[in-house]
């Protein structure tokens, strides 16, 4: 017979650390992204088909080389259409059939959530930032700038937008906010410098710049064309991060 230490089969029920947490949510975040072939499809497929048409059919005149000019605004197309737009849609459906509503019965803290979605979101967006990197460069694309410059535009432009989406999904319900996150999207890819160059807008330029859109594609334009990191940019982008994780860690709601 085996002698078991006394206590050795005791149970002990305790919640997961929050590291392990915040990483298997990541993992499960993650894999129902990679599975949905609407948001493969908006997430790759489509930034990459834009980035391609835009470079070799001169529809929309551009100042320079036009692979130089639409590689930034296709950038942060990619960012906003996984950081807001999928999430928002996923979160919202999520919430209606009920997948919120059970994971708040766990320990698992809304906070946590919110962190796992956008480091799925992030790791989306490296093979995003790869792929159409990738295809500018064989389309004779000529960065400038650092790296670290489009990383902290990146990072900071994912958590802007991620705030948003998790806002409308995290308190809209998920028809609604299907209609809301598709409106916004094409919105902000008509007004936010991501096809058009901001000055064809006028006055209205200086304001668009200050939106979460404008302040990514203008940022990214600016510093991988010019290698100048806009300061203006890099505060607005953080100040909608701030605004709007804040909203939707106060207003998120699981069912």
């Amino acid at each position: 017979m085996t002698a078991w230490t006394p206590g050795a089969l005791a149970p002990a029920p305790a919640a997961a650390s929050r590291r392990q947490m915040l990483l298997s949510q990541t993992r499960a975040e993650l894999t129902l992204m990679l599975r949905n072939g609407e948001q493969l499809l908006l997430t790759l497929v489509i930034p990459l088909g834009l980035l391609v048409g835009l470079t070799l059919v001169p529809a929309v005149e551009v100042t320079g080389r036009r692979v130089d000019f639409f590689v930034p605004g296709v950038l942060a197309l990619a960012v906003m259409s996984t950081a807001f737009t999928g999430q928002a849609i996923q979160t919202g459906f999520d919430r209606q059939y009920g997948v919120l509503k059970r994971l708040g019965a766990t320990p698992l803290p809304r906070s946590v959530l919110l962190q796992a979605k956008t480091l799925a979101v992030l790791t989306v967006e490296a093979l995003q930032v790869a792929l159409l990197c990738g295809t500018g460069l064989l389309l004779g694309w000529e960065p400038h700038g650092s790296l670290l410059g489009v990383l902290l535009l990146v990072v900071l432009g994912t958590a802007a937008f991620s705030g948003l989406g998790l806002l409308v999904g995290g308190t809209l319900p998920g028809l609604t906010t299907l209609a809301v996150a598709n409106l916004l999207w094409f919105v902000m890819l008509a007004l936010g410098g991501v096809v058009f160059p901001l000055e064809e807008y006028g006055g209205a330029a200086d304001v668009l710049r200050l939106l979460p859109a404008g302040a990514l594609a203008d940022g990214l334009r600016e510093l991988l064309q010019h290698g100048d990191l806009v300061v203006q940019d890099v505060l607005a982008l953080a100040a909608w991060a701030v605004a709007t994780l804040g909203a939707a860690s106060r207003a998120f709601r699981w069912e």
